[in-house]
This record gives structure tokens, C-alpha cells and sequence, in this order.
């Protein structure tokens, strides 16, 4: 599988990144233990953050700006980062869906930055990520129909199947997902080894992911 980032993105944001990680896993029911390990998290938010401040969070606030330099509403499309966070600092828990995807979202508020979690056998060949176009548009994960004109996108040889405001049902993780590929976005170059060290703790720890490896992102 090669994995690329457009021009169209790059010519408008030089730094953007993608960190890109394939593990071997299976998918089970949230155990206790990330369960309250996100309540850890819920309460630090909670405790940490209002509405206002989180606009303020350096690396929440530089893809906001990215989404402004795209030419996207960061207010209206939210980044999916930022979503999660206006959940819980609104005084709503997280869903709990499984093992996978709830430890993608704790990665996603430790590295303050989008998440995807995937089911790499889902995914038809190559991966592009491009700025989205006016005739690309798809279903959200739980949001319905997004207008995805002007963002980050993941785009397979089949179709649009992530972004990073929201993925698909086509790529999302089942019960029958054995292999998984996940993307760290970064609208900036800081701290993006610490966040690859992080997503290996947390997957190997409460996934117990095999064969890790990190994946070439070509520019």
C-alpha cells in the first residue's frame, strides 16, 4: 500500500502530515480498563478546559487555521479532534464502541490532534489525501451526508472514505477486523514522534497489537 498527500494540500499548508501506523488486532468490547481510562481523561478535560479555552489550544487552534486556509468554517465543520472535545468539556461522555475505535479517540485527545482508526483490509489499494472537490461528498460515521469540499480527505481507488472531520462506514472497524491502519494528522511538525510513541503504548497495552510497523507517508 503506498500513501501520498496531495499538492493540493501541501502548496496551501507546507507542514501538513500524516503519521500512519498498521498493526494486527482484534476487535473485542471496550474492557474496564480503557473505559476508565477515558474517564480519566473525561475528567482531566473537564477539569482543564471551557469552550473558550479550547479554541486556544495550540495545536487545536493551528488546524483550525488550516481548515480557514483551505477555505472551510472550522465552526461549522469541525475537526473531529475538536468534536470530541466540545463533548466532554460540554458534560457528555464519550461513546463507548470498542476496543479499537475507543482507544483511537483517547490517542485523539492525548495528541490533541484527529484520528483515524481503519480496517485496513477494507481499504482498495493505494491512498491519496487530497483536498476534497465540490462533486465529493459521502456518509459520516453518525453525521449523515457531509459536504467534504475542501478538506483533508483519504481517498482509495473504490472512493473518499475519510477525512479529517469524519470517516465512513466502508473502512470503520467491525468484528471482523483482524489488521487495522491508523492516521495521526498533524497541521504542524511538533511533537509527532511522541505521538507515535503513544499510539504503540496505548494500541499494545489495551489492544494487544501485533506486528506494528509505520508506514511511509509520501510527500
Amino acid at each position: 500500500m503506498n500513501i501520498k498527500i496531495d499538492k493540493s494540500i501541501l502548496d496551501i499548508v507546507p507542514c501538513f502530515d500524516v503519521t500512519a501506523l498498521y498493526f494486527e488486532a482484534e476487535c473485542k468490547e471496550t474492557s474496564d480498563d480503557i473505559k476508565n481510562l477515558i474517564k480519566q481523561y473525561e475528567k482531566k478535560i473537564n477539569e482543564e478546559y471551557s469552550l473558550e479555552e479550547l479554541l486556544n489550544i495550540p495545536l487545536i487552534k493551528e488546524a483550525r487555521d488550516s481548515y480557514k486556509k483551505f477555505g472551510k468554517d472550522p465552526s461549522r465543520y469541525r475537526l473531529a479532534v475538536e468534536s470530541l472535545f466540545r463533548r466532554i468539556i460540554k458534560g457528555n461522555e464519550l461513546y463507548i464502541i470498542n476496543n479499537l475505535v475507543d482507544i483511537g479517540n483517547v490517542l485523539s485527545l492525548d495528541c490533541m490532534r484527529s484520528t483515524a482508526v481503519l480496517d485496513y483490509d477494507k481499504i482498495d489499494g493505494d491512498i491519496l489525501i487530497r483536498l476534497g472537490k465540490e462533486t465529493d461528498e459521502y456518509y459520516g460515521i453518525g453525521r449523515g451526508l457531509i459536504n467534504i469540499t475542501n478538506i483533508p480527505l483519504y481517498e482509495d481507488n473504490t472512493s473518499p472514505f475519510g477525512s479529517t472531520t469524519s470517516d465512513t462506514i466502508r473502512t470503520s472497524i467491525t468484528d471482523s477486523t483482524k489488521k487495522v491502519l491508523v492516521f495521526i494528522i498533524s497541521f504542524g511538525i511538533d511533537n509527532k514522534n511522541r505521538d507515535l510513541n503513544k499510539a504503540i503504548e496505548l494500541f499494545s497495552k489495551y489492544c494487544d497489537a501485533k506486528n506494528i510497523k509505520l508506514l511511509e507517508v509520501k510527500r
